[in-house]
């Protein structure tokens, strides 16, 4: 094991709190974003994923590091290994986030482990985020964030995993990963990673062939094929995880598939392979809610 993983065991409990205001501008950017005239989310609350519009990373400008991100350091461990990327997550829903609330996240530092991989060392750290607003907890989030080495050198590529054969498709739709689209993306979640909009940085330090599409968009865009086929569903569940990059180079699609009480859905690849899967759980819809713009509709099995 690297000599440098051991004192990072020291961040594991560590934790901050932030407060904010559910606003609806950054739900609108969202909707115009997501190439919505009317969204299929529920009236006067923060829709799902939303929360991630808030509570910013606001550090200074003297405070960001070579890659666009913070420092190292701080509430996060300073993983010296380059590259830093969203793997996953996994989120339950309790009580909804009202538009225009006070919201309160709490994050704790759950877990860092360490593994050498095929390609090469690997460290991942479990962060906990708490979200609360005017009706208590609305929001846990298993946070999963992977540091991994250099790029390999060209020639020098890792042989991929075989992919796990995915369900047939019910829904799918084709996503452009153009730059504008990450770029109001990054400026939703002020979000300054290097690798969503500098290509030379992408191509010559971390060795991708084109920008990086985000974790979150990918993640995001999956939950909204699945409430563009059932509007204003209400999720118990999500668990999600990044497999391949997605890159702003070709077209790619998300799928989709309902099952007993809730869905799969997937993003693949433009070679056709995984990129992201997921699951999603859905609840009893709660009386007194409508969908923006529209009547909600009658429950509906999934």
């Amino acid at each position: 094991m690297s000599d440098w993983f051991a004192p990072l065991k020291a961040w594991i409990g560590r934790s901050e709190e932030r407060r904010d205001v559910a606003a609806p501008a950054p739900v609108a950017a969202l909707a115009a974003t997501l190439d919505h005239e009317s969204p299929p989310w529920r009236d006067g609350e923060v829709p799902p994923l939303g929360h991630w519009l808030y509570f910013l990373p606001l550090y200074r400008q003297s405070e960001v590091g070579a890659d666009g991100h913070a420092k190292r350091g701080g509430f996060l461990p300073p993983v010296p290994l380059p590259r830093r990327m969203w793997a996953g997550g996994r989120l339950s829903w309790h009580e909804p986030l009202r538009l225009g609330a006070d919201v309160r996240r709490r994050s704790t530092v759950a877990d860092i482990s360490h593994e050498t991989g095929r390609s090469g060392e690997l460290c991942f750290v479990k962060v906990v985020h708490e979200v609360f607003g005017d009706a208590g907890l609305a929001v846990r989030e298993e946070h999963d964030i992977v540091y991994r080495g250099p790029a390999p050198q060209a020639g020098a590529e890792v042989p991929a995993k075989p992919a796990e054969p995915l369900p047939e498709a019910a829904w799918t739709r084709t996503i452009t990963p153009d730059p504008v689209l990450l770029f109001r993306f990054s400026a939703l979640t002020f979000n300054g990673h290097r690798i969503h909009y500098d290509r030379d940085y992408c191509r010559d330090v971390e060795g991708y062939p084109g920008l990086v599409f985000h974790g979150p968009l990918t993640a995001m865009l999956l939950v909204d094929l699945f409430l563009r086929h059932h509007p204003a569903a209400p999720l118990s569940t999500l668990s999600f995880r990044a497999q391949r990059p997605l890159f702003d180079t070709r077209p790619f699609a998300i799928r989709g598939r309902p099952r007993p009480g809730g869905a799969t859905l997937w993003a693949l690849t433009p070679d056709g392979l995984p990129a992201m899967t997921a699951e999603i759980a859905t609840g009893e819809p709660r009386a007194g809610h409508r969908l923006c713009g529209h009547a909600a509709p009658p429950a509906r099995p999934v």
